[in-house]
């Protein structure tokens, strides 16, 4: 880890000229103590560092010296399609790899090209976490990383609801989405092979059994993704529900359902003398339909199905109960909303 950084501490300065310790320190993700021993320790060696003192001072490389060291290693030259999602690196532990191999990139470019990939750099950045939420704690996926570079077969247990079960899986494929990663891999089903996804944070343990696989013929992870989602997203929205939003929610629509609230959108009939709209929107199965509706709250009101607009006026009636049960110093309808006890039991909100 020390060569790599060293080397990228060379790039760095024959790049970019002079730059601060600190400035240094920020690149490369260590104290400014540490650059002081790696500036020390590349003097020892014979490279030219200046340092150069007072308030304009800071490192660089004596004038007219160039390094050569500009050739990629395998694992550089892995790393490089996650140039844009720092992020994905970063869990991977890929991080001090890349930054290693977007420095030998850059010095090899001719000086246009670098400022020009610089520019980009500077301006663009790939955020693949989700809003308002951590990221999940993937404790195992380096583990499961390497049996997808190195076709190892993996043995692990998955959690899945109340139990755990173990799995002997050929891993194809990583798949980062909305911050969440998963393992794309191929399991015995039967007499054949399937392919299937594993949420990586549900992975209890994993272990490489030494063994090699071979590929499926023809496996394309990117088209194997697409179509599974498009699977999912059918099977989870079952049904379409129409709508009278207020102007509020038609900004917020596409923020709380994503592109199934865009595509509501797209078809919304002309607003009337208030702004108001109707929209015809898929959702899920009616349990989950409710509660995604009543986050809209006096925004939106349901027209159809009949079903869904009176599971909804239910769940309206029980909350209002329980309220109102509260003001009169009472515990309200405890057997009210299932959603509601949830969230006052298991969530362990009071």
């Amino acid at each position: 880890m020390r060569a790599d950084r060293l080397v990228s501490l060379i790039l760095l300065l024959q790049n970019r000229g002079r730059m601060t310790a600190d400035r240094l320190a920020a690149e490369l993700e260590v104290s400014v103590r540490t650059v002081y021993r790696d500036v020390e320790a590349l003097g020892t060696a014979g490279v030219p560092v200046i340092a150069d003192r007072g308030p304009e001072g800071g490192y660089r490389l004596m004038e007219g010296y160039r390094t050569r060291l500009t050739g990629l290693t395998g694992a550089e030259a892995d790393s490089l399609f996650l140039l844009g999602a720092p992020s994905a690196a970063r869990d991977l532990g890929l991080d001090a790899v890349l930054a290693t191999a977007r420095h030998k990139l850059r010095a090899a470019l001719p000086a246009p090209l670098a400022e020009r990939a610089e520019r980009v750099r500077d301006r663009f950045h790939l955020d693949a976490s989700g809003w308002f939420r951590d990221a999940e704690e993937v404790p195992l996926l380096a583990e499961v990383t390497e049996g997808v570079w190195e076709r190892r077969v993996l043995r692990v247990l998955y959690r899945r609801r109340n139990t755990e079960v173990e799995r002997e899986l050929w891993p194809l494929g990583v798949v980062l989405k909305g911050g969440t990663w998963y393992l794309v891999a191929s399991v015995e089903a039967g007499d054949e092979r399937a392919v299937r996804t594993y949420r990586v944070s549900r992975l209890s343990s994993v272990e490489t059994t030494g063994e090699v696989f071979e590929r499926p013929t023809g496996f394309d992870l990117v088209s194997y993704w697409e179509e599974s989602a498009r699977r999912l997203e059918g099977s989870v929205l079952r049904g379409r529900a129409r709508l009278r939003i207020s102007p509020r929610e038609r900004e917020l629509l596409p923020m709380r359902f994503g592109a199934v609230g865009v595509r509501a959108l797209k078809g919304a009939g002309p607003p009337d003398e208030r702004g108001w709209v109707e929209v015809e929107m898929e959702v899920e199965a009616l349990a989950v339909a409710v509660g995604d509706l009543l986050r809209m709250g006096t925004g939106a009101e349901v027209l159809g199905p009949e079903e869904l607009r009176r599971a909804v006026a239910d769940e309206v009636a029980a909350l209002g109960r329980l309220y109102e049960g509260r003001d009169r110093g009472g515990g309200g309808d405890r057997g009210g909303p299932v959603w509601l006890r949830e969230m006052s039991g298991s969530s362990g909100l009071a």
